[in-house]
Parts: structure tokens; sequence; C-alpha cells
């Protein structure tokens, strides 16, 4: 009986050991769970997963920050701005999806992307319908340039003229960012109607939408979960000079697909910066217990680079490393994005304006991923809105200004995963963990059961040395 346990018990171990070593290299759990993960990611009426694509839970705030000219007389003769960051004035963003409608083969899903602004004074420094700004005068800005190239030229000089425009002005924030009639381009748009005689940095944008999407489900390939194939019944754009410049890729930002590596690259398609970018590996998080990738916006998305040559438009006419003229996507304004407070951008645009304090906290953009669900636990995406500004000799207007990238405003659009969230994807993702362990568990058995074994293998030798009277008696007696 005892010889039997003893040969039991070193065949159970073996067993269980050789059993654990395989199922870790066959990845058999682990492949079972990615199978699972794969086949529930994806974008189907009525699972958890397509709630959570058409209205996501988690909070997202804006908050928006001001650069307050403090010396435009001297600006006019030539001088260095000087400008104060006034902000935060926060918003709450809420988001959903609407006019949803499947593809016939469930592989594409269209929808429209909602977004809408509910003002929080506990999280802002002001009311934005009291609070003051004074900053450059977009819509003359922009007038004079269209002016440049010879539209309605001789209509703009004299109603300038006439209307006394001023090259600075001041509004409330509320009607900067929200939109007030403009009196100037109320008279344009009488001869050109795509011209609104309405101006605001996000005039239009609050309770609608940027336009008409059509996102791959993930049905064929978990990889294309939420990628965008066309936009505004577009698959590519047509405003930048080259094929790979006017590619829509990646998804919209609000989702990303599951079972991401670190050496991915992950692609975004912002269309309020008018392109799209990529976004890189930059190290590991940990946000409320849950573990996270974070990926960061690199440098040379904005570099003066030869792939980056086809945003240079006119061509050739790039501006520099750091900043990105989308005047071509903004109705001809000459509006120039950058990172705030032009963050990674050439020092000349930093040296030109007094007040611009570059710091990575508080100016990068970031995502942090949950690599398994490709859930964002936290991010923030920032930039900041700039006028190209220069003196012209027709427009008395623009005085002696230098020519600049002038910063007007910036924003940091965030969201950070909430407790309750959190609490629900750490219970499902502890099951995978549970899973994909079960190896390492029966390697821990087979292990005691080696132990037991080497135990009863060293009581037996222990017995066999010390033998019975008859045993250690000698074979010849005399």
């Amino acid at each position: 009986m005892g010889r039997c346990c003893f040969y039991t018990v070193g065949t159970l171990s073996l067993l269980l050991l050789v059993t654990s070593v395989t199922l870790l290299v066959a990845r058999v759990f682990q492949k079972a769970v990615e199978q699972t993960i794969q086949k529930n990611i994806v974008l189907k009426n009525g699972t958890e997963t397509f709630d959570y694509w058409e209205t996501p839970p988690l909070p997202v705030y804006t908050q928006f920050y001001f650069f307050n000219v403090t010396n435009p007389e001297e600006i006019l003769k030539g001088e260095t701005p000087h400008v104060t960051e006034v902000g935060p004035y926060t918003y709450r963003e809420l988001r959903d999806k609407e006019n949803i409608q499947f593809g016939s083969n469930g592989t594409t899903v269209s929808a429209v992307s909602n977004k809408a602004y509910v003002f929080e004074r506990n999280l802002s420094i002001g009311d934005p319908k009291i609070d003051l700004i004074r900053t450059l005068n977009i819509p003359v800005v922009s007038a004079m340039e269209w002016s440049q190239k010879h539209f309605l030229r001789s209509l703009i000089v004299v109603i300038m003229k006439a209307y006394q425009q001023k090259l600075f002005v001041i509004h409330t924030v509320h009607e900067l960012l929200w939109g007030y009639k403009d009196e100037l381009l109320s008279l344009i748009s009488v001869f050109k109607p795509n011209i609104s005689p309405y101006f605001g940095l996000f005039y239009g944008k609050n309770g609608t939408n940027d336009g008409d999407y059509v996102f791959l489900t993930g049905e064929d390939n978990y990889r294309n979960f939420s990628k965008i194939v066309e936009w505004n019944g577009k698959k590519s754009l047509d405003w930048w000079g080259t094929e790979s410049c006017n590619m829509i890729n990646g998804t919209d930002g609000d989702s990303f697909h599951p079972l991401i590596t670190k050496d991915e690259i992950l692609y975004v398609f912002p269309s309020d910066f008018c392109r799209s970018v990529y976004i890189t590996f930059s190290g590991f998080e940990n946000i409320q217990g849950l573990p996270a990738l974070k990926y960061k916006l690199p440098a040379e998305i904005l570099a003066n680079t030869s792939e980056n040559a086809g945003f240079c438009l006119p061509e050739g006419n790039c501006l520099g490393s750091g900043v990105l003229n989308v005047s071509i996507c903004k109705n001809g304004a000459p509006i120039i994005l950058s990172a705030p407070h032009f963050y990674q951008a050439d020092e000349k645009f930093l040296s030109a304006i007094a007040g611009m304090h570059p710091n990575k906290d508080h100016h990068e953009t970031f995502v942090d991923i949950n690599p398994l669900t490709g859930i964002i636990l936290r991010a923030a995406k920032r930039f900041q809105i700039n006028v190209y500004v220069r003196k012209l000799d027709e427009f008395v207007e623009t005085g002696n200004i230098q020519t600049l990238v002038f910063p007007v405003m910036y924003l940091n659009e965030s969201v950070l995963i909430d407790k309750e969230t959190a609490d629900r994807l750490k219970a499902a993702l502890n099951t995978t963990v549970i899973v994909t362990n079960i190896p390492y568990i029966i390697m821990a058995l087979g292990v005691f059961f080696g132990l037991i074994f080497i135990g009863l293998v060293c009581r037996g030798q222990g017995s066999m040395d010390e033998g019975t009277p008859d045993e250690r008696a000698p074979l010849i007696r005399t």
C-alpha cells in the first residue's frame, strides 16, 4: 500500500508539472480569454459594448483658457505682445450617438456623434457671460486675409474704414466661445452667403455633431473595432497636399480595439484637428487599481519634416515645427493649431509672445488605455487655437504689428474613469486573471505533490539505511 502511494504521488506530480508547462507554452487559457474578448467586444445592438459606445458613461470635462492681451497699443507699434492666461472655464460634455444604422453584413455601423456643453460654475474661475477678454479681432483678421485672394477686396477695405474696425476687441468669454453677431461678417455674408454673420470659436458646436461617420463594428477583425472608414461621405480628406496626409485613420478617440500591445501605434481622427494623428506608447500606468498603457501625441506629429510636407499649404509654406495651419478647413480663416503654450514647438513661437510657459504635465496630450479591453481609463486632449497675423500695407488697422502666430485660447478635454465603472471593470478583469492563471495553479499543485514525493523518498531512504537486525547481521556467520 505504501509503495503504491509512493508511486502515485510521484506520477501525479510529474503529470501536473508537464500539463502546466504544456498549457503555458501553448497559451491555451490565454487564447481562450482573448477569443472570448474578441467575440464579445463587437458593436452589436443590445450588448454592453454597444451601450458603452452609444452613450459613453465616463464624465468628460472641457476646460477653456484664454489669453488676455495687456498691451494692444504697443503691439501695433511692433512691440512684443504680452498676454496673461485666464481660466479655466469648465464645461461638462454630454455625448451620445444618434441615427445609428447597421450595414447589411454587420461589419459597419453609421452614426453621428453629438456633443453638448453644460457650464460647471464650481470648476471655473468666473462667469463666462460676465468676464471680459481682450483678444485679436478674428473676423477682421480673416477678412483681411480673404482680401489677399481678391475676394471682395475693395468692399472689405471700404467696410473696415467705414465701420472703424480695430485689430483688438473685447468680448465676454461666452461670446468668444459660442458666438456673437459681427457687423463686418454680417455685411460680407450678404455678398458671400457661405460666410456666417456670427462668429465664435465653437459657434454651432453646442448640441450638434461634427458630421456623419461610418465605423467598423469589429465583427470581421477585432483590430477594426470602431475604426472610421467614412466621414461625411468621404473615405479620405481633400484638403491636404498628399494622399497620406488626407487619409482618415483610426477611431474617433472615444474607444480603441481590445488586446492592445505596447508595440502598437494607435491612430485617431479628431475632426476638429482636420487630420488624422497617431499616438505612441510612453509607459505603464495604474489608474484606480487598473493596469493601463500610456500613449501620448509625439512631437513628430507637428514636426517640420518631409512626412508632414503635405500639411504645408501653399506647397512649401511651412511655418515651423509645433504648429499646423488649418485655414484650408476653416473657411479661409487664418487659424493655426498647436499644443498649449506652444509646447514642443519651435523656440521662435515662444519668444515672440510674452506669457508663454509650456509645461509637459499641463500641456501634453495623452491617453491611458486598459490593454485587455481597449477601454480608456484616463485621457487629456489639449490644443491651442492661434491666429496668423501680419502687417498689411493696405490696412491701417494692422499698424506695424510683427508677423505672429498669435495665441487666442487653448482647451483641455479630459476624462477619468469613475469608481463605479472601475469596480465593474476590475471584477471582469479578475475573472480573466483567474482563468489565465490556471496553469500556474496546476504547476503549484505539481510542486506541492513533488515535495510530498521527495519527503516520502527521503523517509523511505532513512528506513532503508537503518534496516532490521537480520538485515544488519553479516552475511557469513562464524
